[in-house]
């Protein structure tokens, strides 16, 4: 009924308008078509969302005029479909701000009279103006009889003439609104029904204070992972859409880039008494909006707030899941202080992610994603050797303990599997793990990752490169360099370097994916070259230089010693895993040290170990009985299976 009511009311709010701006109008060097809703800079189409051109065009219409907010919200906003009006008018001024190039403080075209509404102020020149019917000179116009279409004489009675007039114009107006409006009703069906897969931009923050950037970021992941998982909706991740943040790009090129039908876009405003957020759901072909809501909550009662949205927006698109859902009580200072782990972990920070992390179980120990971060932390730490073996047996801990808080969490079973194949190399119970994470969440595009990496580990590299070509199917942007990992894993060298060049991100992962593929080709030069790359992209040229320079002095055995001499000068001050160091020994073919190496990571279980079998690194000692001893302790297949 909503949409109805909105299709009904703005038949007769926008009539009058329509049918008096059919064509275009100018200011300054824009040009406005009021009847298509097309905004053109010197010939340029410029592209805006459908609310923002609407309030354009009442301003344009009315130049020098007062139009009041209330207004406003009477013609575009009514409040049984768009209960947020404030933010809606707020955020549609602001775009049209960012599209004139217009200033509050010194507008030229847009004024605000402070808590009343606004004014349009630039002279406007309309390119066709409607004349009235005019009349020959000396003669009066003739009023048709519609009963017989013929004109009437002076007998007829004026009133009666006028009064059927009247009827016959109130009965079309009200067959034309109807049908309309039914037309409308109809096409919003179908706008519905034509969503199956939806981007959640970044929200918003309205707070006015940039330290609260964690807050919107951190109820965006939450919007977009209910969103997945109450939903037979397609969701793009987190991940892919954050490169969106404060870009001002028209949403049918964000769409098209995402692959996307649907937008959803709002904003999350977070006080000391009220959390306020606004969301609304957009068609992107068309820039139709479908549905807006906006929520408010007190601060300690917003934890719920992303999953009650999200089952509303699957109700709204005929798309609900039915999930098991547990009513869990979560305290809002642990939440704050994971919402602010989850910030620092993707901006890479993750020892102040870490803090945070910890700090949420200590105000809450029964909040399961908390422990599911300090898992996920511990367990980095140790697969990238910057940390000791202790660090995988407190990521197995702390993934248990999240299991047993909430056996629903898909990532507390994800972390468990990943912790108990990097703590115990148990590789079954592991991979078991993980596809309960992936049976919990069909959509999980970091489990489909995570145990196709595990299963190159064990030999099963065809299945590791179905899995993941559906984690790279379900969300593009995650880790740009995991599919050129897992053909690099796998021996597919030249499929690894073909899938990295394809890659227009040029980001250090993925020069180091091309640095080891092509040393696994034997083209060393090309590797020393992608390693140098790989430090210039860290924002290392320092570095980058030195390794160039040792190529040219030394080859490709200068560039490695190279490598051990930083990692022995940061052994001094720091952890280096064995590995990291038996690795480079590997590459220069000094089998006692590697093999001496690899022996004290076996005895310290490290945990990025777990490489030993698929790395080509080691190829020449895959007939050595110590190394085949090493494989055997850790319950892997033959190294000799992996080929060369």
């Amino acid at each position: 009924m909503a949409w109805y009511t909105l299709a009904h009311d703005r038949v007769g709010r926008f009539a009058v308008a329509i049918s008096s701006a059919t064509s275009p109008v100018r200011f300054g060097v824009f040009e406005l078509d009021t009847y298509s809703r097309q905004l053109s800079r010197n010939g340029m189409r410029i592209r805006l969302p459908q609310q923002p051109i609407q309030v354009l065009c009442l301003l344009v219409e009315r130049p020098g005029e007062i139009i009041t907010r209330e207004e406003l919200r009477k013609l575009l906003w009514p409040a049984d479909v768009f209960v947020d009006f404030d933010q809606g008018l707020n955020k549609s001024i602001l775009k049209l701000r960012e599209a004139l190039g217009d200033s509050p403080g010194s507008p030229r075209y847009i004024e605000t009279i402070p808590r009343i509404g606004y004014r349009f102020i630039a002279p406007v020149i309309s390119g066709f103006v409607p004349q009235n019917p005019t009349t020959q000179a000396g003669t009066a116009p003739l009023e048709v009889d519609a009963r017989a279409g013929l004109p009437n004489t002076p007998s007829d009675d004026p009133k009666r003439v006028r009064r059927k007039g009247t009827w016959f114009a109130f009965a079309g107006c009200a067959a034309a609104v109807m049908l309309l409006s039914g037309w409308l009703v109809e096409q919003r069906r179908h706008a519905v029904e034509s969503i199956h897969s939806v981007a959640v931009l970044p929200l918003d923050n309205l707070s006015g204070d940039p330290s609260q950037e964690y807050f919107a970021d951190g109820m965006t992941d939450e919007l977009t992972t209910m969103l997945a998982r109450n939903s037979t909706l397609r969701i793009v991740s987190r991940t892919s859409v954050m490169q969106y943040k404060g870009a001002h790009r028209p949403l049918r090129e964000i769409a098209g880039a995402l692959g996307v039908d649907g937008i959803l876009e709002g904003s999350v405003e977070r006080s000391s008494d009220k959390v306020h957020m606004t969301i609304q759901l957009i068609q992107a072909k068309t820039d139709t909006h479908l549905w807006a809501e906006s929520y408010d909550r007190s601060p300690g009662d917003v934890s719920t707030l992303p999953a009650e949205a999200a089952r509303e927006i699957a109700k709204q698109l005929h798309s609900s899941v039915q999930t098991p859902t547990v009513a869990r009580f979560v305290s809002a200072e642990a939440h704050d202080a994971y919402l602010r782990g989850q910030y620092y972990w993707v901006e890479g920070k993750n020892e102040e992610a870490g803090k945070y992390f910890w700090q949420a179980v200590q105000l809450q120990p029964d909040y399961a994603p908390g422990w599911v971060g300090l898992s996920e932390y511990y367990g980095r730490c140790a697969f990238r050797g910057t940390m000791p073996a202790s660090a995988a047996q407190k990521s197995e801990a702390y993934a248990q303990k999240a299991v047993e808080l909430d056996s629903q969490l898909p990532e507390a079973h994800l972390m468990l599997g990943g912790a108990l194949i990097l703590n115990r190399w148990d590789w079954a119970r592991g991979l078991d793990e993980i596809s309960r994470a992936i049976e919990l969440d069909p959509k999980f595009a970091l489990a489909y990752h995570m145990r196709a990496l595990n299963l190159c580990f064990v030999g099963r590299t065809e299945e590791a490169v179905a899995d993941q070509k559906r984690s790279t199917e379900l969300d593009p942007f995650y880790r740009p360099d995991a599919k050129a990992q897992v053909y690099y894993w796998t021996r597919q060298y030249d499929a690894a370097i073909a899938d990295a060049h394809m890659r227009v991100e040029r980001i250090p992962v993925i020069y180091g994916v091309l640095a080891e593929s092509y040393r696994g080709k034997g083209m060393k030069k090309e590797a020393a070259e992608m390693l140098a790359e790989q430090f210039t992209a860290s924002g290392d040229v320092l570095a980058a230089a030195a390794i160039r320079h040792a190529y040219q002095l030394g080859g490709y055995d200068a560039v490695v010693r190279w490598q051990l001499k930083q990692l022995e000068e940061k052994s001094t001050t720091s952890y280096v895993s064995p590995i990291s160091l038996a690795q480079l020994h590997a590459h220069l073919g000094e089998r006692e040290k590697t093999l001496s190496l690899l022996e004290q990571g076996l005895r310290e279980r490290s945990p990025d170990l777990l490489r030993i079998r698929i790395d080509s690194a080691y190829d020449f000692l895959h007939s050595e009985p110590r190394y085949r001893a090493i494989i055997q302790r850790m319950g892997l297949p033959p190294a000799a299976a992996a080929g060369k």
